[in-house]
């Protein structure tokens, strides 16, 4: 049998990527076993895993299984570093700053009425709307934590008094709804919404996904920190299997001292479908994308004069990452097949076929499903929100957290582990511009590409210490407003002379 291999070589055409099919046949015994022998790399190199059988497959959104150019074939791998703390052996260190939220002391004033919040969107958006208990915050919040933290500063109730509720004939659609826009700021409230709560004593603010401005004045930045950071706890439930989650992971990572390294991959049918990108190019995946995209947003992308340029996605690096590149990075980056990876992800888009590079590169990866059992797992499985908060704390609590996607999740738990490791987390945010320029470039070689790896991984380190800037956000950048810095030994002999 042979192994056919598609050479991506895209040929941009009216802003549209075409397949440049160049096929390598190849014998299918594993690959690990086979040393390959290019013109201007004599050096034989042995490729990170192996493939069985017969593929036939080309690319235009990214690496996938067999579709693996020319300068990765073309190249040797170095041997990786074996114990995972000696990647990060110069990395910036934390503990220069330190959580500091001052509670307020003293008892509210009298209430001047009732809002009521709907919390719409996922688990972490979520987070940044809650003042009026939404529908089962307790199947995923500690209720009863979060009312007596915020004790002082805000009144949190689960139902609304009688006489109010009879005031609008028991129906939430007789109250007024305030749509405000995103990130309005502060004046806004006081001129717009405050005078209509004064007059009706209870509205509603939906939806309330960033609906406030990031800046804000210092007491209310004060709450955000309160709030995000100390007041929202996973239910006892969830924090329990969570919390076994991580300690298994460690088990599992006894080769690394207990440390591991947390990816959060986003390659779900319905991310792949709206990215419009175009990975293996074969009949199915034009066959799933096409029905995916009609469930999930009819019509949107088939409206007549809409032009969708898949290379042109790809180059603005806004095609997910697939599996085998995750893997091409991290090796790159330095991590070997020992390293302990926490895979967390929803259900991967013909995960057999794209896992399969993935697992081979990496065959100590773990997801949630292969460390607890089924029975476990069950009381979450048919909730998204549930799922997001045990796959949250596994990467809370790794060593290392790898983002391949922007989004509210990795967002939240960068500045979550900002706040938890002192100003500074081990984070890998990459630069996927550079990365589809990397993995189409034909004449590159393993040398160049993993030194360009190494340099990404160091300049995501250096950003791992940022502090907010105007119109960041809070829950991403702790430091300053919800944190302090701690006197260094340059400091304190200062201020003591």
């Amino acid at each position: 049998m042979l192994l056919s291999l598609s050479v991506p070589g895209p040929i941009v055409t009216s802003g549209h990527m075409t397949p440049y099919r160049s096929s390598l046949h190849l014998p299918s015994s594993p690959l690990s076993q086979l040393p390959f022998i290019c013109s201007n790399d004599p050096a034989p190199f042995t490729f990170p895993f192996s493939f069985n059988g017969g593929i036939h497959v080309h690319s235009i959104g990214g690496l996938c299984v067999g579709s693996i150019s020319i300068p990765i074939l073309c190249s040797r791998m170095i041997e990786c570093l074996r114990v995972l703390a000696s990647i990060w052996k110069r990395s910036y260190k934390g503990g220069e700053w330190r959580p500091c939220i001052n509670m307020t002391i003293g008892d509210l004033p009298d209430s001047n009425g009732y809002i009521y919040v709907e919390a719409n969107g996922g688990l972490n958006q979520q987070r940044t709307s809650v003042v009026l208990f939404p529908y089962k915050f307790r199947d995923i919040y500690d209720e009863d934590h979060f009312v007596n933290t915020l004790i002082n500063d805000v009144r949190v109730v689960d139902r609304l008094p009688e006489y109010i509720m009879e005031r609008f004939d028991h129906n939430m659609s007789n109250v007024y709804n305030f749509k405000i826009k995103a990130w309005a700021s502060i004046r806004y409230y006081k001129d717009a919404v405050l005078p209509k709560l004064h007059e009706e004593q209870f509205i509603r603010i939906s939806p309330f996904a960033n609906r406030l401005s990031f800046d804000a004045p210092p007491a209310v930045q004060r709450l955000r920190c309160l709030a995000n950071y100390e007041a929202l706890k996973f239910s006892n439930p969830i924090r329990t299997l969570a919390e076994s989650l991580v300690a298994r992971m460690k088990q599992h990572s006894a080769i690394n001292n207990g440390k591991y390294v947390a990816v959060h991959l986003r390659f779900e049918e319905d991310m792949v479908a709206f990215s419009c990108c175009i990975f293996d190019g074969g009949k199915q995946e034009i066959n799933d994308m096409n029905a995916a995209r009609e469930r999930g947003w009819r019509g949107k992308f088939t409206k007549p004069g809409r032009v969708i340029r898949p290379g042109a996605i790809r180059q603005n690096g806004k095609c997910p990452l697939t599996p085998l590149e995750v893997g091409l990075m991290l090796r790159g980056m330095g991590f070997d097949n020992t390293t302990s990876i926490y895979l967390a992800s929803g259900k991967i888009y013909n995960s057999e076929k794209y896992m399969a590079p993935l697992l081979e590169m990496f065959p100590l990866l773990q997801t949630k499903e292969t460390i607890v059992s089924a029975e476990e797992l069950a009381p979450y499985k048919n909730y998204s929100s549930r799922m997001a908060a045990l796959d949250y704390t596994v990467c809370l609590h790794s060593e290392v957290f790898v983002t391949t996607q922007g989004g509210n999740f990795p967002h939240f738990l960068m500045g979550h582990r900002r706040f938890l490791y002192g100003g500074h987390s081990k984070t890998i945010r990459p630069d996927k511009r550079k990365l589809a320029l990397l993995f189409d470039n034909p004449n590159i070689g393993w040398k160049t590409f993993k030194r360009q790896m190494l340099s990404m991984r160091s300049h995501s380190d250096a950003k791992g210490i940022e502090l907010k800037r105007p119109n960041d956000s809070i829950y991403s950048f702790p430091c300053p407003d919800c944190m302090c810095r701690n006197k260094t030994e340059d400091t304190k002999s200062s201020s003591a002379s």
